[in-house]
This record gives C-alpha cells, structure tokens and sequence, in this order.
C-alpha cells in the first residue's frame, strides 16, 4: 500500500488546468497518473514551482534541527556533484578519499584513540548512523554471549524517553527490547542512576544524547559512563555507550571543549552526528565513527572494488548521492576550528538572548536557556487557562513562523511547550522579528474566553 499523510484522505482534482499564459489553454494535465505526452521544460517547471509556494518558508522554520541556509560557493559544488553515486567509489576514487577524510576529522575532534586509523563512514543522515552504531553494539553482545555458551535471544538497549524515533525503529526492525527511562518531575533526560538500573546481562549498551530534541539539553555521558563503570566492578557486566550527537556532537567541541563526552571516556564505543544539523549542511547526510576497529565487527563490513583494491563499506542503503559529503568536505576546509566556533557561538548567543526576551515578556516560563544547544522550549506559566501553547503557534503560524507546539511523554504529558531551534542564518534580527510577532499576538490570545487548539488540532508537530 502506499503511506499516506493521515490528514490527506481527501484530495483535490484529479487534473490540474494549465495556466493560459503558457499558449496550452483548456488543457488539463492528470495529477496522479502520467500524462499521455510531453510538456515543455518551462511550462512543468512553472507548475511544480508555483505549488512549491505552498510550502512554509524555511528560513523561519525554528521547528527543524536541518540546515535551511549554505554558501553560494557550496551550493555550486553540491550542483557539480549531483550526479555522483557516493557507493561507486572506483568510480569517483576524489569523493570517497574526500569521505574518509571528513572521519578522520571527526575522530579527531570527538578524540578518538588513534584518529589518523579512524573507523567511520558516511550516512544518508544521523538516523543511519544511529542504526549502524545499534547494529554494532548487538553484535559484539551477540558474539560475547555466544563466547560465553549464554543465549542471545533477548537483548536490550537502555535509553530516555526523550530520543529520537530512530530508535523505535531500530528497536523494531532488529528485535530489540527498548527499555526506556520515563521523564519525571523536572527531570527531562537519563540519569545514571535509573539507566544503571535497567542494565543487565542482556543490555546491548546504553544511548546517551548530546542534545535532547525536547528541549535542547545535553546527557551527562560522562556520570553515566562513571554509574557504569561501577555497575561492571559490582557485577562483572561490561555495558558499552553509544552517544547520539545528533546536534550536541557538532556543537559541544567548539562551545564546550572541556565537557568529557566523547572517546576520552573509554565506554564511550561510537558516536552519530547529522551533517545536515550543526554540521551545517544540507539534508542529508549523517556520520557515525567508532573508537577503534575492534568497535565494529568485521561480519559487518561489505567489501567494494576500488582502484583495484577494496574499500569497506557499511550502510543500510546502497546508492546514495555524494553531494552531501563534498559539501560536509568544504564546511571543514571553508570554516576551519575557528570558524565553527564563531557560526556556533553565535547561534548560542541568539538562543539565550533570545530565550531570555520571551522569559521577560510575561506569560511565559522557561525550560531550558539555549545554553547548550541553541535550543530551548518555554511554556506557559501556571495560571493561564484561556489560551495553549498550540494557540500561541497557531498565531506566530499567521506570521509564517513555524513554531513547534508538543506535550511532553509519558509522566510528564501533562506538560505542552513550544521549542525554537536557532540554526546559521537565523539571526538576531529574526529574533526581534519573532519577539515582536509575538509581542503582537498575545492581546488577542489574553482576550479568548478559552483555548481554541489542543495537541489535536493545533500543531501536526510530533518528536
């Protein structure tokens, strides 16, 4: 069957009527079929453009974690590379040494015991690379306990409530049990000590996210290491780490150099980043790189002709477009360390002052401050009963922003927040420009005698 969106059951025309100035007058082209002939290359230009205005302007859109702005210059270089197949390495021998070289960057910022060796690839996006990094972590379990005469028909994979759907599937597709760590009171993200406690003979590894999508909050990777390191001398059960740095792992070695997160903590087995996310390129393209090679099993890698030699690979898909990682190539070498930590630094900036404004305009209450990631989630304070936070995105939506609304998980659903996600190109300008759009709805919102929207009608936005 085909997936459909649940609010699309009903649709338009099946014929779209071209418009007369293209000379093709009373001519109707079917929607959902093929037409039986062609159409000059600016008249199905023209139409598919003009619909394409129905989509929401990216640029304030502070609901997505994804690049919405690069340089003209890697624009152009993604254009040149359009064509080229990123799994074709004999092919196109520059992209790949270009993709491994971007590992070996990454396993030197996230200190990888011996980088110039990193152990990494490329990824159609972090969700990918999550998988791989899940995938790995089964294995080795699997070949520990098989080593040991123990069964392995019942792993498990410790982690918050609060990651990423990545994760259900991964749990899904590869029969592992999620043993998730509910929220509770103001505790939003896993604690060592409730992820300790789900651990045991069975458990795969645990995830720790550098960056919650909730509300933009890192983990403490390094006290759940420290929990774990002392659950193994109690109990002789080496549990591995897996970090999800989805977002935090491309902001946290230039903002936060001294935070221990990464492969200087010895349980820490692989880490997953999105380049299409603070890597600051355009979907998709994800990594993942692993401490070393004893990380991933060699069962896993498949083995491809290149330059007469073989090249290992390991990916869930095949074909994939090589654009992605030639412009992650020219972020590194155009940015530098300096300049990521200037794009970085001053998207934290525009979050916390940002965050801080909205605080002082009254009805609302912070969660976070945009002070790890520059992201933060706010919500409304007790008391107001007359309008939702699905409301206030409903009413920013009018102005064009995109402003999630959301409830929180299970024990904390009675909470609903909005989230602003400030990424390179949303600057302190925009924000003024929110804060005033904001500024400008809540009279009217104080003025309902009851909320109109709820987390049914209010906002299509889920985590």
């Amino acid at each position: 069957m085909t997936l459909k969106h649940p609010k699309a059951a009903t649709r338009r025309s099946d014929d779209l009527a071209v418009a007369p100035h293209f000379t093709l007058e009373s001519r109707t082209i079917p929607r959902h079929q093929l037409p039986e002939g062609e159409l000059p290359p600016d008249v199905a230009y023209q139409i598919i453009h003009d619909e394409l205005m129905l989509d929401g302007n990216a640029r304030l859109n502070v609901a997505t974690f994804v690049s919405t702005w690069m340089e003209p210059q890697a624009e152009k270089l993604m254009a040149e590379c359009f064509d080229k197949n990123m799994i074709d390495k004999d092919e196109y021998p520059q992209t790949a040494e270009i993709e491994m070289r971007c590992v070996n960057i990454l396993a030197n910022l996230w200190h990888a015991p011996d980088a110039d060796e990193a152990t990494g690839c490329s990824t159609t996006g972090s969700s990918e690379a999550a998988m791989l990094g899940g995938l790995a972590l089964k294995r080795l379990w699997q070949k520990r306990r098989t080593a040991e005469g123990a069964t392995t028909d019942k792993p498990n994979l410790v982690m918050g409530i609060n990651v990423q759907i990545c994760w259900e599937k991964f749990a899904n597709y590869w029969d592992v049990e999620m043993r998730l760590v509910p929220m509770e009171g103001d505790r939003f993200t896993l604690s060592p000590a409730e992820a300790v406690k789900r651990c045991d003979e069975n458990t795969i590894g645990v995830v720790a996210i550098l960056g919650s999508t909730f509300d933009g909050a890192y983990e403490p990777v390094k006290e759940i290491c420290a929990a774990l390191d002392a659950f193994e001398q109690e109990t002789g059960i080496d549990v591995p780490v897996h970090v999800d740095g989805a977002s935090g792992a491309m902001v946290a070695p230039f903002l936060d150099p001294d935070l221990e997160w990464d492969f200087r903590l010895e349980r820490v087995a692989s880490i997953n980043t999105s380049g299409h996310k603070y890597g600051l390129v355009y979907p998709g393209v994800g990594w993942i790189v692993w401490r070393d090679a004893n990380a991933l099993p060699d069962e896993l890698i498949f083995w491809v002709n290149y330059l007469g030699d073989n090249m290992p690979t390991f990916a869930l898909n095949f074909s994939r477009p090589g654009a992605q990682v030639v412009a992650q190539y020219y972020n590194f070498l155009r940015l530098g360390y300096d300049g990521y930590r200037r794009v970085q630094g001053y998207a934290r900036d525009v979050a916390t002052g940002l965050s801080g404004r909205i605080a002082d305009i009254g009805p609302f209450e912070l969660l976070t401050r945009g002070d790890e990631l520059p992201v933060f989630a706010f919500t409304l304070k007790d008391g107001i009963d007359n309008y939702t936070v699905f409301d206030v995105s409903n009413a920013l939506r009018e102005r064009g922003w995109q402003v999630p609304a959301y409830t929180f998980p299970e024990k904390r659903t009675d909470l609903a927040a909005l989230r602003v996600v400030v990424r390179r190109g949303f600057t302190h300008d925009m924000a003024d420009m929110l804060v005033h759009d904001l500024e400008r709805q809540l009279p009217r919102l104080a003025k309902q005698p009851e909320p109109v929207h709820d987390q049914a009608s209010g906002s299509a936005f889920a985590h």
